[in-house]
């Protein structure tokens, strides 16, 4: 009698650590996924207005951590003030880069264009590493760092602050778009450059707000994202690729398509590192992508070509 209860206490046990490790993997999944949701939905953005894939998109998120990093460390800022700067100064870069780099080279072909966006990743690359150095820095919590324990798993607080935000910043661009002049001018370049300028919409200015956007939301995830993964001149480079993918994976064009992308990703990621090896953790983002490329390579939300007889 007293064996088997022990037993029946033993597996409820392992039931709850069981639970809770499962839990652990999907807040884990669900906070990567969101930054590769935003990052996804920045080159959404740029892509639905200049058809160019962005390839320095992961550097917005980057100057969004070291751009905090200083607001915090340097000056003294309270982290709302701070972050909200941040927001602004990378957008700020945002529009830059595109007025120096994109717009005088806006007759090349995608291309050329995509390389141009390459070369300003290394080069904004570099110049995070001559400002800040190469060494990790850190930023401190939003609202501390007890961890709150639900069903058998930690959360780290910071983990909260990156879900709400991140889904802040995914209603205001779905309500950019759907509600206001500027986003249904985006929309409609989307759809057809030449007719757009044929109504007299500016495509120029809307390019350089394509770039404000995109720079400002990534920027709000990588200063998001700090507290947790510290900040580092280089940690654009994977989180720029792997939002590509979760792009890809939702539909690259695909606003909804980018976020449910990025989501799959992260918690598809997080349970292969778990259950599989961490080592490998990296390698799954490509190789979702590879799968999607073969056989369906407009994405879960991506609308196919069709071609015109």
């Amino acid at each position: 009698m007293g064996g088997g209860l022990l037993a029946l206490i033993n597996l409820r046990r392992e039931k709850i650590a069981l639970m809770g490790q499962i839990l652990q993997f999907l807040f884990s999944g669900l906070t990567n996924g969101a930054v590769y949701a935003v990052i996804a939905l920045g080159f959404t953005i740029i892509y639905n207005a200049t058809d160019v894939i962005n390839f320095a998109q992961g550097e917005f998120v980057m100057l969004g951590a070291m751009v905090m990093y200083t607001f915090v460390h340097f000056l003294s800022w309270p982290i709302p003030v701070a972050f909200f700067a941040t927001i602004i100064c990378v957008s700020v870069i945002g529009i830059l880069v595109e007025f120096f780099t994109i717009r005088p080279a806006k007759n090349a072909d995608i291309i050329s264009l995509i390389i141009i966006t390459i070369g300003v990743s290394i080069f904004l690359r570099g110049v995070a590493m001559m400002i800040w150095g190469k060494d990790p820095v850190a930023i401190p919590p939003f609202t501390g760092s007890t961890p709150i324990v639900f069903m058998g798993a930690a959360i780290d607080p910071q983990i909260i602050w990156v879900l709400v935000i991140t889904l802040i910043a995914m209603i205001f661009t779905q309500w950019f778009f759907k509600y206001t002049i500027w986003g249904k001018a985006m929309r409609a370049c989307a759809v057809n450059k030449k007719a757009a300028k044929l109504v007299g919409i500016k495509v120029e200015r809307l390019v350089s707000l394509s770039f404000a956007l995109s720079a400002g939301i990534s920027a709000a995830a990588g200063a998001v994202i700090a507290p947790i993964t510290f900040a580092s001149y280089d940690m654009g480079t994977m989180l720029g690729l792997k939002g590509f993918c979760a792009a890809v994976l939702g539909g690259l064009g695909s606003g909804v398509g980018s976020i449910l992308g990025g989501f799959i990703l992260g918690i598809l990621e997080a349970f292969g590192a778990g259950y599989i090896s961490s080592s490998y953790k990296d390698a799954f983002a490509f190789l979702i992508l590879l799968i999607v490329l073969f056989l369906k390579p407009q994405g879960l939300l991506g609308q196919g070509e069709v071609d015109k007889l």
